[in-house]
């Protein structure tokens, strides 16, 4: 079972050449290091390709909707919602309250 902390985590990353922070949850920074290990981009250079496509969102929520889409896409590309690969995943994840 896969287990998921709700807990935010800030990190510093430069965004367009500012440095900030981002507060995310374990489990997004970890989905973003593995977007960033696939694409073979740094996590600043992601962080800044994102903010360019922001559009009223909070810098947070502009990060997080990108790694659902991600992963969506990825899920979609790889025939995941089909109805011949179809397979809960939903007993393998559990989620920890803080």
């Amino acid at each position: 079972m896969t287990a998921v902390n709700n807990s935010l985590i800030s990190k510093n990353v430069t965004v367009n050449g500012r440095r900030t922070s981002l507060r995310l949850e374990n489990a997004s920074w970890l989905a973003l290091g593995d977007i960033c290990k696939f694409e073979d981009v740094s996590l600043h250079v992601l962080c800044s390709m994102i903010e360019q496509q922001r559009q009223g969102s909070s810098r947070t929520s502009a990060v997080r909707a990108f790694i659902v889409s991600y992963f969506r896409k990825a899920a979609i590309d790889a025939g995941a919602f089909s109805n011949e690969s179809r397979q809960s995943l939903l007993s393998e994840i559990k989620i920890n309250h803080g």
